[in-house]
């Protein structure tokens, strides 16, 4: 508590610092400046820092642009070059590069208790750094640090972000009330009544702090219908909210021909090796799914794609290497790990179906990606997959949604029996759903929502 005690006052004295600063320096630089403290992460995210900033320059070609990051080797050509060579992102001109030398203090390795709020006021610091070193007139936060609003809206800026999730939601707080353990309710607090009764406090002060700062922001851009439900319930500014799917570049996947091979037929699965991505559920839905195979129906493979972050990552993947031999189905699980994209697009290419099995997912670019691939979704029933993605295009059913395992198992069964014709006729319908969140899509709805307020000065 101490250490919280710590930070608060942290923050009191950056804010106070902030208006003293204000009255020397009262007018922001003519500028877009984008905070995202990771610009090498290479995943959705940045993604959309690069969409957002080429949409930016495309509406405002006079505007400078510039990009806060801790990345010490990050410059002005290599961001450029990064956002082409790795997104297919053609830069105008590249952006103005901003170092921030205290990106640790957002880091949750620095908080091994209270990491959400530890990290959270720590951006506040991170962005009193930005801030001080740049000041542009137009903040953009396209990495959901939404404690540095206020603080940016101190300095001048008008605040516009992108939110992938929330940083908390009714789901997290109901499922510490139900003493569900989860991979982010430890077993320990889901135990104890008193532990959980202190969550339950905590996370109800953070909620409340949440949406005091998201509420500054004078736009707000989410990625789903969930997240929305969610920020407006929590920020209460649905005037200021805008839904804006993310951009998912699947042009080469919407070229793979949708016949493929039977022989056997495939089942893939694309996420990295994380607890909430519930690799688990699909190796024990897929060992039930095949005994209820005929034993002359050939054999189906399923092949686990994704990255490792870390050491945990790497055990994660070992216990599922070794549960796959405890179920006697390890002849038929293949691991890939840290693959190519052009090695992904060729597996996509080969599967007839793809599992997802992340609860409250805020998006799912996976499942479009394999809508887009032709291979039929099978995803969990909650949140973006089920709000956004799977659902019927032109009156056709796209795919299949699911929760416990049997589910999904019984959907496996029903894509492997499917006639070919059926198959085809759900793919083709699945595809062309996948186009509604296209770079080109993105790229209208982020102008459209952000053109009032780049173009009012």
């Amino acid at each position: 508590m101490a250490f919280l005690a710590g930070l608060a006052a942290l923050l009191a004295a950056l804010l106070a610092a902030a208006f003293r600063r204000i009255r020397r320096h009262p007018h922001p630089a003519p500028a877009a400046g984008f905070f995202h403290p990771y610009t090498n992460d290479g995943g959705g995210g940045e993604r959309v820092l690069w969409c957002a900033v080429r949409a930016a320059q495309e509406l405002r070609p006079g505007l400078p642009c510039a990009v806060f990051t801790g990345d010490a080797d990050a410059s002005p050509d290599g961001l450029a070059a990064r956002a082409l060579d790795r997104f297919g992102v053609r830069l105008l001109r590249p952006p103005q590069v901003v170092h921030l030398n205290r990106r640790k203090w957002i880091e949750a390795s620095t908080y091994p208790h209270f990491t959400m709020i530890g990290q959270s006021l720590g951006s506040v610091y991170l962005a009193w750094e930005a801030l001080n070193k740049f000041t542009p007139q137009f903040y953009f936060d396209t990495s959901g640090y939404a404690f540095t609003y206020p603080l940016a809206r101190l300095f001048g800026c008008k605040v516009i972000c992108y939110t992938h999730y929330p940083t908390i939601s009714s789901d997290m707080v109901e499922r510490v009330k139900q003493r569900s353990s989860m991979y982010n309710n430890d077993s320990r607090i889901a135990g104890s009544i008193w532990l959980s009764r202190c969550k339950i406090l905590y996370y109800s002060i953070f909620s409340w702090l949440y949406g005091l700062v998201g509420s500054c922001a004078h736009l707000v851009m989410v990625n789903s219908s969930w997240t929305r439900s969610h920020i407006e319930n929590i920020w209460r500014i649905p005037e200021r909210t805008r839904r804006v799917y993310p951009p998912c570049d699947t042009s080469a996947l919407q070229m793979l021909p949708l016949e493929r091979s039977t022989t056997p037929p495939i089942l893939i699965s694309v996420a990295q090796f994380r607890p909430e991505k519930a690799h688990g559920l699909q190796l024990e839905a897929f060992a039930i799914a095949l005994k209820k195979l005929s034993p002359e129906f050939p054999k189906p493979k399923l092949q686990f794609v994704g990255s490792c972050r870390n050491k945990e990552d790497l055990e994660r993947l070992q216990k599922l290497k070794d549960r796959s031999t405890e179920l006697h189905i390890d002849e038929l699980v293949e691991f890939h790990k840290d693959i190519s994209y052009r090695d992904l697009v060729q597996l996509l290419g080969g599967a007839v179906a793809g599992l997802h099995s992340m609860t409250d997912e805020h998006f799912g670019i996976s499942v479009v990606e394999y809508m887009a691939a032709g291979a039929i979704p099978i995803a969990h029933k909650s949140a973006g997959p089920m709000m956004d993605i799977v659902l019927d295009e032109d009156g056709q059913q796209t795919g299949f949604l699911a929760s416990e395992k049997e589910e999904y198992a019984e959907a496996i069964v029903k894509v492997l029996r499917m006639p070919e014709a059926e198959r085809h006729e759900m793919a083709t319908a699945a595809r062309k759903r996948a186009q509604r969140f296209s770079e080109h899509r993105f790229h209208e709805d982020f102008t459209d929502a952000v053109r009032p307020i780049l173009s009012a000065t």
